[in-house]
């Protein structure tokens, strides 16, 4: 009996296995050929723009990463904004969407990026914030609903691309990705395994669509990113 017990517990975990491992495959499989490009800093071909430009996107889209205590962006979120400001100034796209945490009063993600992008140049009325992305799924459910996104370029590190074009694709947003790899990032296998099982949970997400953690009223895109900023 117990060695029976013993076979059907194993025999769960492996179906349990094949199947995150399964979705994890499809997510990956599904959206690869949604990655434009990856970012190595300095000059970004002219081909590689006018790809991207073809289908007209309405934004930049940076999704929010950890910000140091002196309120400067972490070396994952630094290479985000890099790439997203050269997208920007290159003509890519005309207005930068930047998406992050700010669940607590010390901490703001969108704040430390709008200020990033301001020093490098970018004029404030083209920055529109969303300070309710506590998620991937979060920063694009916004984008689509609270924004008027319908064409996005969505920057991030590559790993992190295939669940946000999946998750941007299910919810109607044409998507393509630019990856910003530019480093070796400090605990990339710890997050590698962990974004196996959010591809997973955020696929789940995609079927069922629940509502973010914050709506809003609508702030289109094409109008003036000024109207978002706290200060």
């Amino acid at each position: 009996m117990k060695k029976r017990k013993l076979i059907i517990m194993i025999g769960i975990l492996l179906v349990l296995t094949m199947a995150v491992f399964g979705v994890n495959a499809y997510v990956t499989a599904s959206t690869s050929d949604d990655i434009s490009m990856i970012y190595k800093g300095g000059e970004i071909e002219k081909a590689q723009i006018e790809e991207i430009k073809d289908y007209n996107p309405q934004c930049v889209l940076v999704l929010g990463c950890a910000i140091w205590d002196n309120n400067q962006p972490s070396p994952m979120l630094k290479d985000r904004l890099d790439a997203a400001i050269a997208l920007y100034k290159k003509g890519a796209a005309p207005k930068l969407l930047l998406s992050g945490d700010n669940s607590r009063a010390e901490y703001s993600e969108p704040d430390c990026m709008y200020q990033y992008a301001l020093a490098q140049g970018v004029p404030e009325e083209d920055v529109f914030l969303d300070f309710a992305g506590f998620s991937t799924y979060d920063s694009m459910y916004r984008a689509k609903a609270v924004f008027c996104v319908d064409r996005a370029i969505v920057v991030t590190q590559k790993y992190h691309l295939f669940r946000a074009l999946k998750i941007g694709k299910s919810l109607g947003i044409e998507v393509c990705g630019v990856a910003a790899n530019q480093r070796k990032y400090a605990g990339r296998y710890g997050r590698e395994a962990r974004e196996v099982l959010a591809r997973d949970k955020d696929l789940l997400k995609c079927i069922v669509k629940p509502e973010p953690t914050f709506l809003g009223g609508k702030i289109p895109i094409d109008g003036d990113g000024s109207v978002t900023h706290l200060n």
